[in-house]
């Protein structure tokens, strides 16, 4: 009987991180990880959290989470934030559904 083998299981430790560096209105950069992505009335969405390094950092941060919208122009895709109220709910209505068994989310 011929034997089969499986590819390895990934180990935690074979997590990246999906980066992303935006700069804010005075030039300064920061690191965020895009924790979700996802769609909706026809427009794209991420949500993102302030990166941290290790996880000492993770539980001395309490993370709060961005919602960007992409968008698109001919200098190609860009990111900004959510600023209608109504669909700023919306978007974060889906993403605290999507991502609330991974994660404890405070209203």
């Amino acid at each position: 009987m011929a034997e089969t083998k499986l590819p390895p299981t990934p180990q935690e430790d074979d997590y990246t991180p999906d980066l992303i560096t935006l700069e804010d209105e005075d030039g300064k950069e920061h690191v965020f990880e895009v924790i979700d992505a996802a769609d909706l009335n026809g427009a794209h969405y991420m949500a993102l959290v302030p990166y941290v390094e290790n996880e000492q950092q993770l539980e001395e941060t309490e993370a709060e989470l961005l919602l960007m919208k992409v968008g698109e122009d001919a200098d190609g895709e860009y990111l900004d934030i959510v600023e209608d109220d109504e669909e700023l709910f919306q978007v974060s209505k889906m993403f605290e559904t999507r991502l609330q068994e991974f994660f404890d989310i405070e209203q």
